[in-house]
């Protein structure tokens, strides 16, 4: 099993504007599409719950993640005069997270340090 230790989630929650879910369906392979390059990009999806989106994301390190918002830049614009984010955190090791709070900041995240989970340990 791969050591996860050094893995940065972000779990962002968006309330669609009225009107605009179909708006929202279309853009999401967009996304999707972008991401498929990224290097450090290790999941990416979207789930729905009525009016709500949410997009589950994890990168290598903080420096996969910023990488990540600059390369959804455009679509990201796109996406707020859809839908209104209503929570996101971020999630990973201390160290990593540091990186993050700067150009996280406007956002408003809450930040979630981890503790332990399962590792290579045959290595």
């Amino acid at each position: 099993m791969a050591d996860h230790s050094s893995i940065v989630s972000i779990h962002p929650y968006f309330k669609i504007h009225e009107g605009k879910l179909d708006e929202v369906k279309d853009l999401l392979p967009e996304f999707v599409a972008k991401v498929e390059n990224e290097e450090a990009a290790l999941y990416y999806n979207f789930t729905l719950n009525g009016d709500e989106l949410f997009c589950r994301e994890g990168y290598v390190g903080a420096a996969g993640a910023l990488a990540h918002v600059e390369n959804v830049g455009p679509e990201l614009d796109r996406l707020f005069s859809l839908a209104e984010m209503i929570r996101i955190e971020i999630h990973g090791p201390a160290e990593e997270l540091e990186n993050l709070r700067e150009p996280f900041a406007a956002l408003n995240p809450t930040w979630w340090n981890y503790q332990c989970g399962l590792t290579d340990q045959g290595e």
